[in-house]
């Protein structure tokens, strides 16, 4: 028997905390998956280099008993994450407050609290939104380094007849742009390097066949990833204070897609967008510098 909405939302407020290190080779691995230039092959960062924004998730892996999994791949759910009956599991989004620059060789302590659980309904049945604020510290000091808040939604098997929301089309004018091939290497070494077990991203007969998608479902963090990644490659030197993203639509391997970028006239934000190979939008983010 699955808990009701209103069971659900006794889960907020419940809070953990976990600790990692920064170590060099999760810093050197996606350095070279992401093809960054300049970037020497097997080269680790020294100590106290600082680590890219968004690259903290390559740290607190979700490390569950392999006899713990669920049939998607995830964890079983319960625990610390309230155990939503709707079977299919996406990353709808996040915001990020940068206070304090991570750096190689900090010892971290993040402690992450269940904010929200609230149950809407959508064109293909009951949509359960669940909020989670991290607080990560470094070095056991008392101040925030940085502040995540994490939007996951989950929503019912796909049904005969579903109608998908419309689709928004993208900005048409960026000063940045790259195109990505999301091949099933990318897919893996992104799913490894942050332990995901999810398999939407890599178990094509599974995603097709069970989750109802025409393709392996591109990680909404990696396009995040690549979204800064463009930042970082056109604007080395900007210092990220803040940064937002919205998943819009599902983006999947079947084929290319391209991230983008255009700077505001007042140099203190730049808008991010991705867009599938149609010029539908996939994701928004604004990023705002110091």
């Amino acid at each position: 028997m699955h808990n009701s909405p209103l069971d659900l939302r006794t889960w907020i407020g419940r809070s953990e905390t976990v600790h990692d290190v920064v170590s060099a080779t999760p810093y050197a691995a996606l350095a070279a998956t992401l093809d960054f230039p300049g970037t020497e092959p097997g080269l680790r960062p020294a100590l106290g280099t600082e680590l890219p924004p968004l690259w903290h998730w390559l740290y607190f892996l979700p490390l569950p008993l392999q006899s713990a999994i669920g049939p998607d791949g995830h964890a079983q759910r319960g625990g610390f994450m309230p155990p939503v009956p709707q079977p299919r599991r996406m990353w709808a989004g996040s915001g990020f407050v940068f206070h304090q620059p991570l750096c190689i060789g900090d010892a971290l302590e993040r402690t992450s609290t269940i904010a929200d659980v609230s149950e809407k309904s959508g064109r293909s049945g009951k949509l359960v939104f669940v909020k989670v604020r991290h607080e990560v510290r470094r070095n056991g000091a008392a101040q925030v380094a940085l502040t995540e808040h994490h939007n996951i939604v989950y929503r019912d098997a796909p049904q005969p007849g579903d109608v998908a929301p419309p689709p928004l089309a993208a900005p048409t004018a960026a000063l940045w742009q790259r195109r990505i091939v999301p091949d099933d290497v990318l897919l893996f070494r992104y799913s490894a390097l942050t332990f995901n077990g999810h398999r939407i991203h890599y178990d094509r007969q599974y995603v097709t066949q069970i989750e109802g998608y025409p393709g392996l479902v591109v990680h909404g963090p990696l396009i995040a990833t690549l979204l800064m990644d463009l930042l970082r490659r056109n604007f080395p030197d900007a210092k990220v204070k803040k940064f937002a993203f919205k998943a819009m639509r599902p983006t999947f391997d079947i084929h290319p897609f391209s991230v983008h970028g255009q700077p505001a006239a007042d140099g203190h934000s730049v808008h991010l967008w991705a867009c599938d190979h149609e010029g539908w939008l996939t994701m928004d983010a604004t990023a705002s510098l110091v």
